[in-house]
């Protein structure tokens, strides 16, 4: 529309039944635009929460075993792995020992080295196997799709 004084673009947007916007308050002169203000802030909300909606927050889901796990306790176990990655999340497998256990990390190091073989095709380790305190911890997480 060009340069107008503020008082008569205020009265061609209240001709027009609109709102008279100032949206870039620093530049010489200020640049206004005429245009539905409530409209305008409701598809502003719209774009941001679709954005908000597109995002995926990444959680860290527990699958705790114990070094002597049965087989089918431990397919159980490698199905619930399986679902929390398929969710996007993140999978952190947990050997718990107890007592004499502990004399013996490697079982435990076996059942998780068991586990990302089975889950290979669809993960990779993001934290290989490490003893801290009574647990062994081994973070798992899904290959991105590209």
């Amino acid at each position: 529309m060009g340069i107008l004084a503020t008082r008569e673009a205020l009265r061609l947007a209240a001709e027009q039944h609109l709102d008279l916007v100032e949206v870039a308050p620093t530049a010489k002169p200020p640049v206004c635009r005429i245009m539905d203000f409530g409209k305008f802030k409701y598809e502003q909300q719209k774009r941001e929460k679709e954005a908000k909606k597109k995002q995926k927050v990444v959680t860290v889901k527990e699958v705790k075993l114990r070094p002597n796990i049965e087989d089918h306790d431990f397919n159980v176990k490698l199905k619930n792995a399986q679902r929390f990655l398929q969710d996007g999340d993140k999978v952190k497998v947990t050997i718990m020992f107890r007592g004499r256990e502990l004399s013996h990390p490697e079982l435990g190091r076996q059942v998780l080295v068991k586990m990302a073989n089975e889950l290979k095709d669809m993960v990779i380790v993001e934290r290989e196997p490490k003893l801290e305190g009574k647990n062994m911890i081994m973070i798992l997480a899904a290959k991105s799709h590209s």
